[in-house]
């Protein structure tokens, strides 16, 4: 094996998700392993670049990790060096990181870190990028870690209330996660027998959801209705629980599920509860799914990393681990189609997304 003495940094930025610290692990170790490398650890993501704080790294630093939930590094969702608290401290940045003398940086994060990565590798940072979100929604690859463990969350969630609304004879509403993509809720609501999923990408008919809620009930005496943070009623708005200026996404979604409680219950004589799950889908031990596919990823950029191939973010396509340039991911958003294999199926087993077939086509 060829010993290089590399010196790495590595960081997670954004929300959390679990499958970081498996990513973190297999970078880190098969760099130590493979290329001789020095690690250094960056503190709460690109904040640890701003503030000057970071920490070396060793193997045991990296063992017992896996199954972890979190970040050991922390992390942190507005420390955007372009646009941080109103000052382009990027210079700054850049100074830091050649006085580390790194030889470059894994950065494990979503399209906003990806695309704050793709800014600062155009400065001359080396840069591999890992894509991290549960929301599944980053473009350029299949998949992102994260969203096995949250979506598996949401199935539990769901096989709780159907035996509740089943007891009951209610109708149950779950919100989920997701921002202004609908795969949690699209994968976690099929996993978990919904009735009616509602998306962004399609915006609801409230009348044509309580018509499949009201066949529903008349047929099982119950029913599931699953709703992505970020759906909205046809011609209407988004339901926007808080604004935060300093994010780079400064508007925080949620509370559509209440809302729809009592859209609902003006025309339709059922009993109706609404559970919103938050941040239960982000925390706890990842899935074994999340625990190898986090690891895949962190490895095939350390491969990447040796390679120096930087500018790029490690992805998967096609169930092959492959790269692309970090320009084809930043600030794009990958949403559900109507020629997704889920959502075929879906509809083909009569879940309604509270849109006529007239209104797919």
């Amino acid at each position: 094996m060829s010993k290089s003495g590399l010196r790495i940094g590595i960081l997670t930025s954004g929300g959390d998700c679990s499958g970081l610290n498996a990513v973190i692990r297999s970078v880190a170790k098969s760099l130590m392993l493979n290329q001789n490398a020095d690690i250094i650890g960056v503190k709460d993501g690109f904040l640890g670049l701003i503030e000057q704080r970071v920490t070396p790294l060793t193997y045991q630093d990296c063992s017992g990790i896996l199954s972890l939930g979190g970040t050991i590094l922390g992390t942190c969702n507005n420390a955007n060096p372009f646009s941080y608290k109103g000052q382009d401290v990027s210079k700054s940045v850049m100074e830091y990181y050649q006085q580390l003398e790194l030889d470059a940086i894994v950065v494990i994060g979503g399209d906003g870190s990806l695309s704050v990565s793709h800014k600062l590798s155009q400065m001359g940072m080396n840069i591999v990028g890992v894509p991290k979100t549960i929301d599944n929604d980053l473009m350029g690859t299949d998949r992102t870690f994260g969203f096995d463990t949250a979506t598996t969350v949401v199935t539990e969630a769901l096989d709780r209330l159907q035996t509740t609304g089943q007891s009951h004879k209610r109708l149950m509403i779950l919100e989920t996660m997701g921002r202004y993509a609908g795969w949690i809720a699209l994968h976690g609501g099929m996993a978990g027998g919904a009735d009616v999923i509602l998306l962004p990408e399609y915006p609801y008919d409230i009348d044509e959801v309580i018509r499949a809620c009201e066949k529903r009930m008349c047929e099982k005496h119950y029913s599931i209705l699953v709703v992505a943070e970020g759906a909205k009623p046809k011609n209407g708005e988004l339901t926007v629980r808080e604004r935060v200026c300093t994010s780079h996404d400064p508007l925080r979604l949620g509370g559509i599920a209440e809302a729809l409680k009592q859209q609902i219950a003006v025309k339709l004589d059922a009993e109706i509860r609404a559970t919103t799950l938050g941040h239960i889908q982000r925390g706890g031990s990842p899935s074994s799914f999340d625990r190898i596919f986090a690891t895949n990823l962190g490895c095939y950029a350390a491969s990447l990393v040796a390679k120096k191939s930087f500018g790029v973010v490690a992805v998967m396509q096609n169930n092959q681990m492959t790269s692309l340039p970090l320009e084809q991911v930043a600030n794009k958003c990958r949403l559900v189609t109507t020629s997704d294999q889920t959502f075929i199926s879906a509809r083909a087993l009569g879940v309604s997304f509270g849109v006529t077939d007239d209104n797919f086509d």
